[in-house]
């Protein structure tokens, strides 16, 4: 029903416009966040301009816009009110550092492992998560500062312009893709209620009453550099490193499952490992700039694909046109209603939402429904990081498990008499104890083949699975003999020694014979 991916191919054009739609969005974001973190709102600016200046020219993805986020807010909150924001400036540094390390050593790699079903929970998980984060913008505070739904003409009127940024952007492609039509959507909004003197919520009030101050404003100047004023020593190192390690972790998750969700959405692929440096050198800049730090931004990524853009240019020009913004513009991004950019959002979360899913929940297995669902519903509660991290283990024991109920044998004898189970599955700790309940050393002959040729030794458990039937069938005065283990397995039997107690070719206590056959 709406078409996310407007624009296929990409174009210089198509990459300024749809920088120009970001970067009006950026705003009130940053100045969102900064509050979330407990900063003032220029720390949130300079995030979003250095982030995303830095991501776009060096980073591992084209046309993905990174800046201030919320998810690396919710972190920072605590830093900043127990020690300051110079420790913040320090931590984001660090945070950085940690960053580049994971690029240089080439662990992006690792967001492969995160399953089709998690990724499905993460978007329509974001896609709640960007709704529910402007229903905030339908609230204004109370003469005693708590936030109330606006009164009933000004709620209608927002809403009427909420639905008429959705139309343009909608519908306005069918006509011509001259301009992106988020910018349009945007423009044409802003002109109606400047021309038409309309009562509604601007980027300017948006801004009076998250500071509290009525001379509050966007306007401001270049970014200087400055070494963050903190004691460097062990103890500041304490202090920061965990904040820093978490603000590390989540900010590469986000950036990466971003990465990965850009990449299926254009047909291309994005470089994990060079994102991880981006990322990393751009949170060092802010550090060093005065800035909160980030890392990539879905609902504004989405924003610029769905503008048209593809290249490095459109984060270029985001991020230049944001700083100009501060610098000289101000006054004209301030009388931008909210509505318009409420509306951007609301498309934002149209497109990104997996509605496909409902649909594949009742062909795909319960337990990957189960962990589309279980995903989703963390991320909405508590933060993307920690979703991931719970559908990945999740399904990864689920995994486990089922692969331990596929382990199995096949019994025969040889012509000397001697019993054959030929092994089929994994030896993992997941079907370890299964393994041992196969074999009957009472019963069996005085020689017992267990034949890998269709199984592998994988781990520690194994291992010790094997350690603990060879010792009952010494215990039975049999010989056990294993045959046609690969390579890599013997080599892991072979290095455990003296650790789990078996040595195929030279341990005399257990008799075990290894026929050392090629499979």
């Amino acid at each position: 029903m709406f078409d996310l991916i407007r624009h296929k191919t990409a174009s210089s054009k198509a990459d300024v416009l749809s920088g120009l739609t970001v970067a009006l969005a950026l705003v009130p974001e940053a100045v969102a966040f900064a509050f979330v973190a407990g900063v003032e709102p220029m720390v949130g600016l300079y995030a979003a301009f250095i982030m995303g200046l830095v991501t776009a020219v060096i980073g591992g993805r084209p046309g993905m816009i990174s800046g201030a986020t919320g998810a690396m807010a919710v972190v920072m909150v605590a830093l900043v009110a127990e020690h300051g924001v110079q420790y913040l400036f320090a931590a984001v540094v660090l945070a950085g550092l940690i960053q580049v390390s994971f690029g240089l050593l080439k662990l992006g790699k690792f967001i492969r492992i995160v399953p089709y079903p998690v990724m499905i929970g993460f978007v329509n998980g974001l896609a709640i998560v960007i709704f529910l984060a402007q229903l905030g913008q339908f609230k204004a505070p109370d003469a005693n500062g708590v936030l109330t739904w606006l009164p009933q003409n000004q709620l209608l009127l927002m809403l009427g312009l909420v639905a008429l940024t959705m139309a343009i952007i909608q519908f306005l492609p069918k006509l011509t893709n001259a301009i992106p039509s988020s910018l349009a959507a945007i423009l044409t909004v802003t002109l109606m209620v400047v021309f038409l003197d309309l009562d509604t919520r601007t980027v300017l009030d948006f801004l009076k009453s998250m500071s509290g101050d009525p001379n509050a404003t966007i306007a401001g100047s270049l970014p200087s550099f400055s070494i963050p004023s903190v004691e460097y020593n062990l103890e500041t190192l304490y202090i920061i490193l965990p904040y820093s390690m978490i603000l590390a972790a989540v900010g590469l998750i986000e950036s990466l499952l971003t990465l990965t969700v850009v990449d299926e959405m254009t047909g291309t692929r994005g470089k994990g490992n060079k994102e991880c440096i981006g990322q990393g050198v751009g949170n060092i800049t802010s550090g060093f700039f005065g800035a909160m730090g980030g890392c990539a931004m879905i609902g504004q990524s989405m924003i610029n694909i769905n503008s048209g853009g593809r290249g490095r240019l459109s984060g270029i020009t985001a991020a230049v046109a944001l700083l100009a913004f501060i610098l000289f513009g101000s006054s004209l991004i301030e009388m931008i209603p909210l509505a318009a950019l409420v509306g951007v959002m609301f498309m934002v979360v149209l497109g990104t939402f997996e509605w496909a899913s409902f649909k594949v929940m009742r062909k795909v297995p319960k337990h990957d429904a189960f962990v589309i669902v279980l995903v989703t519903v963390v991320t909405v509660f508590t933060d993307l990081a920690f979703a991931v991290f719970v559908g990945v283990i999740v399904s990864a024991l689920v995994f486990a498990w089922e692969h331990a109920k596929h382990i199995n044998v096949e019994v025969s004898e040889d012509a000397n008499g001697w019993k054959i189970y030929k092994l089929n599955g994994p030896l993992f700790f997941g079907s370890a104890a299964e393994f041992l309940e196969l074999f009957h050393a009472k019963t069996d002959p005085e020689d017992v083949i267990v034949d890998f040729q269709n199984s592998r030794v994988c781990d520690h458990s194994a291992l010790d699975a094997i350690d603990t039937l060879a010792e009952r069938y010494v215990s039975a005065g049999k010989k056990l003999h294993l045959r046609h283990l690969s390579h890599d397995c013997k080599q892991l039997l072979h290095k455990a020694g003296d650790l789990v107690e078996v040595n195929l070719i030279e341990d005399p206590h257990y008799k075990v014979a290894d026929d050392k056959l090629d499979s």
